[in-house]
């Protein structure tokens, strides 16, 4: 039996989060200077944001880590076609079994901390170490990670697949950076719309699929996930879960 093709989430979405344009120009901001600099993106899907980093950045390098290789080979023909690809290496990849050839200057972990593995409750800290390792003195992290907004109510938490133990407040957060030797340089929070674009780009290509495929063999299970995934959103995470975006120095 063959697996269904869905639409990959590019053909729905900018970016693969909950994130703006405006916001992710002012992030790549908080990343200057970049001059000469090379940065890392790990989980960087089709990496759009790394894209826009070194186009704002016109002496940096970059390098763009997943394991989709769909999203790679999206991302490789979006840097040929905007002239980076003689800027960026597009690898697919296990990030935690891969090393860069030289310290980086700036990693940017954009809702990505389970690529490291390990418990789940730890992804945070696992990624903020690994992070560490592959920093040069004094390089910049913008860690994109969840948090609670407002404490999830047992209702909540029964309907969505994160344990209350994930996650904490944004001051947990931030002083999670800290302890592990990060200095905060900025931070902010994806708003609800954005939370609200990302997740209805996230479940059209399912519905689009659906309505193309009503007499397919793999309805049923289409049907299953898209339920599966609105019932976490509305009745579990959405305006409670939030997404927080760090920029963090390495001390």
């Amino acid at each position: 039996m063959t697996k269904p093709e869905i639409a990959p989430l590019h053909e729905d979405l900018t970016f693969h989060g909950p994130l703006s344009e405006e916001r992710a120009e002012r992030l790549i901001r908080s990343l200057h200077p970049l001059d000469d600099a090379h940065v890392l993106d790990v989980g960087c899907g089709w990496a759009e944001f790394l894209l826009r980093t070194l186009e704002a950045a016109p002496t940096a390098t970059g390098t763009g880590v997943d394991l989709d290789a769909t999203a790679i080979a999206h991302a490789q023909a979006t840097a040929a076609a905007r002239g980076l690809a003689d800027r960026v290496s597009l690898q697919v990849a296990d990030v935690a079994q891969w090393q860069p050839g030289r310290p980086v200057d700036v990693i940017i972990v954009n809702g990505a901390s389970q690529v490291w593995g390990g418990d789940p409750l730890q992804h945070t800290a696992n990624a903020l170490t690994a992070a560490k390792q592959l920093l040069r003195s004094g390089g910049k992290l913008l860690l994109g990670e969840g948090f609670w907004e407002r404490e999830p109510t047992d209702e909540q938490l029964a309907a969505m697949p994160i344990p209350r133990d994930q996650y904490g407040s944004l001051a947990d957060l931030v002083d999670l950076a800290h302890e592990h030797g990060y200095r905060l340089l900025a931070v902010e929070q994806a708003s609800l719309d954005e939370w609200d674009v990302f997740e209805n780009g996230h479940a059209l290509a399912w519905e689009r699929w659906l309505r193309d495929n009503p007499d397919s063999e793999h309805a049923d299970e289409i049907r299953t996930k898209a339920d599966t995934h609105r019932a976490h959103r509305l009745r579990g995470w959405r305006g409670t879960l939030g997404l927080a975006y760090l920029t963090l120095q390495a001390s």
